[in-house]
C-alpha cells in the first residue's frame, strides 16, 4: 500500500525539499494503538468508553495515528514559557495530516529553579519518557524541549521506546540588552558578577543587567548547553531542517511546529525509527556540528549518553579527535566574541553551517524528514560571513573542546580551549584544594588570602556521586584577591560541570570523581599540577608510591542519599566518561523491555 505524504517547507523558510512521495506505509490494523482500541472485547471496550467519557468519538481515533506531544512546559521553566502555545500548533498539524493529537507532560527541567542541579533528574527524565510512551497507545512522538537537559532527556528516553519522533527545539530567546549593549545569557552574568565584585559597576548597574539581559521566552541565546543541544539534535537529523537555528518569539517558530505534527504522521506511515536515523555516522556529524559551533563543555556527556541509547559506542577519544580536525566557525559567544543566536539565525542558521563544513559530514545519512542531509540543506547560503566563518577563517584552529588525560584524570577532563586565555595552554601551578563549594566560597571572597594567577584552584566531591548530580559549580568565581588586582583568568579544577554560557580556563568532568576515591581526592594544597593542553595531558607531580599510600589513607566519605530517588541515582550513576546514564539503562544490560500486555 502507498501512501502521499506532503512536501514541507524548510527554516528559515525557502526552497521547497524534493521528496519521495511514494512510500510503503503501514496498514491500519497495524498501528501500535489499534491493540488499545480495535479489539472486539472488555477492555478495549474499557478503552473506548473512556475515551468518548473525554469527549472524542470513534473517527478521532479509528485508523488513524496517536501522536503523544511530550511537553516539558511548566509554570517554572521560562525557557519553556511558550511551549504549552506551541502544543497547540503541533496539535493542528497532526490534525491536518489526519492524527489525533495527545499532550502528555512529563518533567520540565527548568535550569534557573530545579536545585541542587537539573543534571541530577536528567536520567529520571529520560526513563519518565520511556515509560510514559510505552505505557499509553503511542505511535509516533513528538519532542518539545530545549532548556539544556531536556534536550537528551527527550531523546534518550525515545530513542530507547523506539518509536517514531520528531524533537522540537523551544528555540533561543531574544538578544539581551542594557544601556545600549548586546548582552548574552550567563556570559555576561558572569563577566559583570567578576566586575561588580571588584567594585567596578554600581548595584544599580548589576540590577539593569538583571532586568535586560532575559527579555523574552525562549532558551539562552548565547551557544550555551541549551542552544548546543538544539544544534546537535538538527546536525544529528533529528529536527526538521534548520529548526534549532529559529528564535523562540519568531512567528516561523509557530509555524515550525505545526510541521511538526504533519511531519510526525507521516512518520509513523512510513515506520521512520530512530535506529535508521541515529547510527556511527549521523552520530560524528552531531559532533563535528557541535564542535564547528563553539558547543558547551556539557554536550560531550549528553552526546555519549544519547549515542549509547542508539547502540552508538561513542567515546571521549573519539570526540577528542574529531575536536582536533573540526574548527569553530560559529562566531557565537562565548568562544565568539560579537554575536548571539539570533545573529545567528539571520546569518543563515545551522544549514548554512552544515554547508560550510562539507565534506566533514557525511551528507548520506537518513534524517526525520525521510530525506538525506544533502538534500536538506542543499540551497542554504551564509549570509554573514563573519557570524557564519569559513573554514579558512575560523574563530578557532581546532574544535570546542578538548579531552585531557593523565594521573589526575585517568578517565579524562574535558575544557573549553576556544573560551580561555590561550596563556594558560601549557601551565604548572601550585594547587589551593577545596573539599566543598563552602570551603570554596571562603577562598574566592577573601580579598586577602594567599592566591596568585600561577596557582591552579581545585573543587571536588562536585562529581556524578558527590554533587550530587554533579552541579554546574565548576564555573569557579574569579577570586577577590585576583580580581582586584585586574586578572579576570586562570585554571580552575573540577569533577563539576559548568554552565555551557561560561567561559575561562577551566578543567572539568575529572574521572573518575573524587567522591568515589578518583585521583582528584588525593591531591592537597602546594601540589603541582601540570596542564598541557595541546598534547592533552592533566597529571599531578606525585610519585606512584606517595599516591599509593595517599589512596590507602583515603576514607570513603558518607553517602550523599539514604532513601528515595537519590539513593536509586546513587546506586546506578555512571561516571562522566559514559555519560553519567543509570547503568541498567544501558542498551547492553539486558533484553529488550517487550510491549505491555492489554488483558
Amino acid at each position: 500500500m502507498l501512501c502521499q505524504i506532503k512536501k514541507f517547507k524548510t527554516y528559515p523558510p525557502g526552497k521547497k525539499l524534493s521528496i519521495n512521495l511514494n512510500i510503503m506505509a503501514k496498514k491500519k490494523d497495524e498501528l501500535r494503538s489499534a491493540r488499545w482500541f480495535a479489539p472486539d472485547d472488555l477492555r478495549s471496550m474499557g478503552h473506548r468508553s473512556r475515551a468518548m467519557q473525554m469527549g472524542l468519538e470513534q473517527e478521532d481515533w479509528d485508523g488513524k495515528p496517536i501522536i503523544a506531544i511530550i511537553n516539558t512546559w511548566s509554570d517554572l521553566s521560562p525557557c519553556h514559557h511558550h511551549l504549552r502555545n506551541r502544543a497547540e500548533f503541533v496539535k493542528k498539524g497532526v490534525y491536518q495530516a489526519g492524527g489525533m493529537p495527545v499532550e502528555m507532560p512529563v518533567h520540565s527541567f527548568s535550569e534557573q529553579f530545579l536545585k541542587p542541579t537539573s543534571m541530577l533528574y536528567r536520567n529520571m527524565g529520560a526513563l519518565e519518557v520511556e515509560e510514559t510512551l510505552r505505557a499509553h497507545p503511542i505511535d509516533g512522538v513528538v519532542l518539545m524541549g530545549g532548556c539544556d537537559k531536556s534536550t537528551p532527556a527527550l531523546i534518550m528516553g525515545a530513542t530507547s521506546m523506539g518509536l517514531p519522533f520528531i524533537y522540537m527545539p523551544a528555540g533561543a530567546m531574544l538578544r539581551g540588552n542594557y544601556a545600549g549593549e548586546k548582552l548574552g545569557s550567563g556570559t555576561d552574568v558572569w563577566k559583570y558578577w567578576d566586575e561588580r565584585r571588584a567594585g567596578n559597576i554600581s548595584k544599580e548597574q548589576w540590577e539593569g543587567v538583571q532586568g535586560g539581559i532575559a527579555r523574552s521566552y525562549g532558551t539562552c541565546m548565547t551557544m550555551g548547553t541549551a542552544s548546543t543541544m538544539m544544534s546537535i539534535a538538527d546536525g544529528w537529523g533529528l529536527t526538521l531542517p534548520g529548526a534549532s537555528s529559529i528564535p523562540a518569539p519568531d512567528a516561523g517558530h509557530k509555524r515550525m511546529a505545526a510541521e511538526c505534527g504533519r511531519r510526525i504522521v507521516d512518520m509513523v506511515w512510513e515506520d521512520l525509527t530512530p535506529d535508521q536515523i541515529i547510527n556511527e555516522a549521523s552520530t560524528r556529524n552531531a559532533v563535528t556540528v557541535a564542535m564547528a559551533t563553539g558547543c558547551s563543555t556539557n554536550a560531550i556527556i549528553h552526546l555519549i549518553a544519547m549515542a549509547r541509547r542508539a547502540g552508538v559506542n561513542l567515546t571521549l577519544d573519539q570526540l577528542d579527535e574529531i575536536g582536533r580536525t573540526t574548527p569553530v566557525i560559529a562566531n557565537i559567544r562565548p568562544s565568539g566574541k560579537n554575536f548571539l543566536m539570533e545573529d545567528f539565525f539571520y546569518a543563515g542558521g545551522l544549514r548554512a553551517l552544515m554547508v560550510e563544513l562539507g565534506d566533514k559530514l557525511d551528507l548520506n545519512v537518513k534524517t526525520v524528514t525521510g530525506q538525506t542531509l544533502k538534500e536538506c540543506i542543499k540551497g542554504s547560503k551564509n549570509y554573514n560571513s563573519d557570524v557564519i566563518r569559513t573554514l579558512k577563517n575560523p574563530v578557532y584552529h581546532e574544535g570546542s573542546l578538548a579531552v585531557l588525560k593523565g594521573n589526575l584524570a585517568p578517565d579524562g577532563a574535558v575544557i573549553k580551549p576556544a573560551a580561555m586565555d590561550p596563556k594558560f595552554q601549557k601551565h604548572n601551578g601550585p594547587a589551593i584544594v577545596a573539599d566543598s563549594y563552602a570551603e570554596l566560597k571562603e577562598i574566592i571572597n577573601d580579598e586577602d588570602y594567599p592566591i596568585t594567577a600561577d596557582h591552579i584552584l581545585v573543587l571536588r566531591n562536585a562529581g556524578p556521586k558527590g554533587g550530587p548530580g554533579m552541579p554546574e559549580w565548576g564555573m569557579i568565581p574569579m577570586p577577590k584577591a585576583l580580581l582586584k588586582q585586574g586578572h579576570r583568568d586562570m585554571i580552575r579544577l573540577s569533577d563539576a560541570r559548568m554552565s555551557g554560557t561560561s567561559y575561562g580556563a577551566c578543567i572539568l568532568h575529572v574521572a573518575p570523581e573524587a567522591f568515589i576515591g578518583g585521583p582528584l581526592a588525593l591531591i592537597r594544597t602546594g601540589d603541582i599540577i601540570q596542564v598541557d593542553i595541546p598534547n592533552r595531558k592533566l597529571d599531578v607531580n606525585i610519585s606512584k608510591s606517595e599516591m599509593k599510600k595517599r589512596q590507602e589513607d583515603w576514607v570513603k566519605p558518607k553517602p550523599r542519599y539514604e532513601r528515595g530517588y537519590g539513593y536509586i541515582y546513587s546506586k546506578h550513576i555512571e561516571q562522566a566518561d559514559k555519560g553519567c546514564d543509570f547503568d541498567f539503562l544501558s542498551t547492553d544490560f539486558g533484553a529488550a523491555v517487550e510491549e505491555p500486555e492489554i488483558n
